[in-house]
């Protein structure tokens, strides 16, 4: 029977603790972040981005529009990391 006064005590320690921890973090104020440098800069304005805007307002009739289907050859090579055309000779 003394061991088991013994466990409950420190089970009732136990949750005051936590409690009293839990109480603690949530009165905490948190500091606002700063903005970080890279988020402040702003970007190059990107042709490329441009021509792709125009060819989505297209729409349907911009699969058959050569200007736009080579925008999209040089996004796709963008993105999987080729070199343009032009660029390696």
């Amino acid at each position: 029977m003394h061991g088991a006064m013994l466990a409950r005590l420190g089970a009732v320690i136990f949750v005051a603790i936590a409690g009293t921890v839990a109480v603690l973090e949530m009165s905490r104020e948190e500091k606002a972040a700063e903005p970080s440098p890279s988020r402040t800069v702003k970007a190059e304005r990107d042709p490329l981005r441009d021509e792709q805007r125009q060819c989505q307002q297209l729409g349907e009739a911009a699969a058959q529009d050569a200007a736009c289907l080579k925008v999209w050859a040089q996004t796709r090579d963008r993105f999987l990391g080729r070199p343009a055309p032009n660029e390696g000779r």
